[in-house]
């Protein structure tokens, strides 16, 4: 008996987490929904650009001004990619929510596709992201050096 008594509490205790993870659900979207409606928002940030002509005007040589073009378009690359994926990723959440609501074997198709797409490009995006950092040398080597000595003291 006590067997079944814990099949029982457990899934309960499932029960119980979901509708923990449906009421932050619902907290993430109020967010979402207000920052999608502020100047952070995915979309607006796309838009923000500059143009090159801006920092110096129109066919004017000047090194630092390139510069700053150059690494702005780099920080406004990140940050759009940022966001898609912050987007993803909260609708990857969304979806699981829903599927252990509801049970897995009852999720649509269209779910389940949904799912997986995501999964596959947050996948993707992931291994980008450790060949790049793969691909550059350790900045914190002081650091390292650092963290030795205090863990000698």
């Amino acid at each position: 008996m006590a067997g079944s008594g814990g099949d029982g509490g457990g899934a309960g205790g499932l029960r119980r987490g979901v509708g923990a993870l449906e009421k932050f659900q619902g907290r993430v979207n109020t967010l979402l929904a207000e920052l999608e409606g502020s100047a952070a928002g995915k979309s607006k940030i796309a838009a923000q650009t500059v143009s090159r002509a801006a920092l110096s005007g129109q066919n004017t040589c000047f090194a630092e001004a390139d510069g700053l073009y150059a690494q702005y378009n780099r920080v406004h690359e990140s940050l759009v990619s940022l966001s898609k994926s912050l987007g993803d990723q909260i609708e990857y959440l969304n979806l699981g929510v829903h599927a252990a609501a509801v049970g897995f074997d009852n999720v649509d198709d269209d779910v389940r596709r949904r799912f997986y797409e995501i999964q596959v490009r947050l996948d993707k995006e992931h291994e980008k992201a450790q060949g790049e950092t793969a691909d550059k040398p350790e900045p914190r080597n002081a650091d390292k050096q650092s963290d030795s000595g205090w863990a000698a003291e």
